[in-house]
């Protein structure tokens, strides 16, 4: 099973994109995709950049993610 996250391209260089995903930045491949930009939500897997997706979309995913950490650790305590 994989987890796909929304992360934004902070910086290009060539074919290598800078994403900031929650605070955390990786390096990962533009390859996949067609005409990435500054500033695009994308999802990431295996260091690829693999689907561009729209801002309220990725937003919109990282706001459940967010709730349902913040459940899982109201679970455990």
């Amino acid at each position: 099973m994989c987890l796909a996250i929304p992360a934004r391209i902070t910086h290009i260089n060539d074919q290598m994109g800078t994403i900031d995903m929650e605070g955390v930045q990786r390096e990962v491949s533009l390859l996949l995709l067609e005409d990435a930009r500054v500033g695009d939500y994308v999802i990431v897997h295996a260091g690829f950049a693999i689907h561009r997706i729209d801002e309220a979309e990725a937003k919109a995913s990282l706001k459940l993610l967010r709730e349902m950490a913040s459940s899982l650790d109201a679970a455990s305590a």
